[in-house]
Parts: structure tokens; C-alpha cells; sequence
């Protein structure tokens, strides 16, 4: 008698997911927290956060960026740093002054996919 042939599982891989898209295609946190006017470390919105996150979202609109959300956040930790921003999905933070700079981040960075080089923040030790 001959064993009945036992079916070998097939070699060839299910095809792959199309990628899925992103809600944004470019989402920036403001960090607008607040802390004690004698906090040692400061705070982004005493140093102008809440006020460059509102230029940013202005400025935004204005250009007519499609697809991008700008959002205030709270504290990101690096209050000593601010007023800072991260701009997702790449994860590169930002130290912002001024709305020249804003204008700086939206135009090359969210607009034309460059980071700006001179207000990039380091990565943590």
C-alpha cells in the first residue's frame, strides 16, 4: 500500500500590503508648557511657544500646505532648550525664536523635505 501524498506548503510568499499612507504626511508638535516663573529649566511658553505655534499654524494656511497638521503639545522635556518643536515623521527637533525661523522650518523642512541644519537640535546623550 502507498502512503497518501501529503501536500507541501507552497514556497511562495503572500504578496506584500500595499504601504499604508499616513493621516499627515507631516505632523509638528509646539511645545507651549508652562512652568513656574522661577522654574530652573524654564518653559517653552515663557519664551514665546505659544506665540510661534499660532504664527505656525497661521503661516501654514497661508502657504496652503495640504496635509499637514501643526499641534500644540505639552511639555516635550526640553524646556531648557525652547521654545522647541518636533516635526514627525522624520523626529527632528527644533529651537525656534523667532518667525523668521518658523517661516524657515515650513518653507524648507515641511514644504521642500530639507531639515534646517542651523536650528536642528541635538539627539539625547
Amino acid at each position: 500500500m502507498s502512503e497518501p501524498k501529503t501536500k507541501t506548503p507552497s514556497k511562495k510568499k503572500a504578496p506584500a500590503k500595499k504601504a499604508e499612507r499616513l493621516f499627515y504626511s507631516c505632523h509638528v508638535f509646539c511645545c507651549v508648557n508652562e512652568r513656574d516663573e522661577d522654574h530652573p529649566r524654564g518653559s517653552c511658553s515663557r519664551r514665546g511657544g505659544v506665540e510661534l505655534r499660532d504664527h505656525m499654524k497661521a503661516k501654514a494656511k497661508e502657504m496652503g500646505l495640504k496635509g499637514v497638521r501643526i499641534n500644540q503639545s505639552g511639555c516635550l522635556d526640553r524646556c531648557e532648550l525652547g521654545p522647541t518643536m518636533v516635526v514627525y515623521p522624520e523626529g527632528i527637533w527644533y529651537r525656534c525664536t523667532s518667525n523668521a525661523d518658523v517661516d524657515e522650518v515650513l518653507t524648507s523642512h515641511v514644504r521642500d523635505g530639507v531639515p534646517v541644519e542651523r536650528l536642528k537640535l541635538g539627539l539625547r546623550g
